[in-house]
């Protein structure tokens, strides 16, 4: 899916999934409020609100009433494996694939200081 045509909302969320698996927002971290979320993103406050909802769903995320949202105790470990599934099962087999077409070998990519 191009990342124009994605919901907003998935946009949101995965912004939201890289902060917490590159460690700005650990374990037990406060996440910022629904409206300051929506005004550092330009976002609408009901699109945020639905994509920590969606976290919130998954287990990810929880709320003390009347504080905040936090992420929640081993969300980390279980993002990154959910991510981590998420990749192997449906990013990489058209990256596979156009490496095959390519004749990129992952030697070859491994020695790239980029990759």
């Amino acid at each position: 899916m191009a990342e124009d045509s994605k919901p907003v909302y998935l946009r949101l969320r995965e912004i939201i999934a890289a902060s917490i698996l590159d460690g700005e927002y650990r374990d037990g971290a406060l996440l910022p409020s629904v409206r300051a979320f929506a005004a550092q993103q330009g976002a609408n406050p009901l699109t945020v609100a639905k994509a920590y909802q969606n976290f919130q769903d998954d287990g990810l995320v929880v709320v003390k009433r009347g504080v905040g949202m936090f992420v929640a105790d081993g969300a980390t470990r279980r993002l990154r494996a959910m991510e981590r599934e998420r990749f192997l099962d449906s990013v990489w087999p058209p990256v596979a694939a156009q490496m095959r077409r390519l004749g990129i070998d992952l030697d070859e990519l491994a020695g790239r200081e980029d990759a």
